[in-house]
């Protein structure tokens, strides 16, 4: 049995008192990890199947030297931007990644409530900045991606 209280979470079950309020920040944990493998999951099916296509053109994608990284972007409301907001802010990115040359290719992006997550491919985390600051949008968290899985990696050898 639980019972809530102002200020403490008491599961009679196990004898455990809990602050209420350190229950809402490992909620708030929880729930920023879940969404953190989801998005990696989903990355990662991404790009398994971009990789699957066979158009691999050596001239654009140098993926020895090229590593993944997947970016955190703090943006109020990002989740009610309108499709032609989202269509401006993507044609900003790819003036500059054109600009920038082919040593850093953005992948795709992920809309939520307030954040955006971007997966990219670049030669170093300072060229992730770099196209952050020339297009004038936030880069909070850059996380180079180890490993990638998907549905696939179950049944690979």
């Amino acid at each position: 049995m639980i019972c809530y209280s102002t200020w403490l979470f008491v599961d009679i079950t196990f004898n455990h008192l809990i602050p209420f309020k350190l229950l809402h920040v490992m909620k708030t944990i929880t729930n920023r990890l879940t969404l953190f493998v989801v998005i990696m999951l989903f990355a990662g099916y991404a790009s398994f199947g971009q990789k699957t296509t066979g158009t691999h053109n050596p001239k654009t994608t140098n993926s020895k030297s090229m590593k993944t990284y997947l970016i955190e972007r703090d943006i109020p409301d990002a989740g009610k931007l309108t499709p032609e907001q989202l269509k401006s802010i993507s044609q900003t990115s790819c003036k500059v990644l054109k600009e920038m040359g082919p040593e850093i290719q953005w992948v795709q992006s992920y809309v939520t409530g307030d954040k955006i997550y971007c997966v990219y491919k670049a030669e170093s985390e300072e060229l992730i900045r770099e196209h952050a600051k020339k297009g004038g949008f936030p880069a909070n968290y850059i996380m180079e991606i180890s490993s990638v899985i998907s549905p696939a990696t179950a049944t690979s050898r």
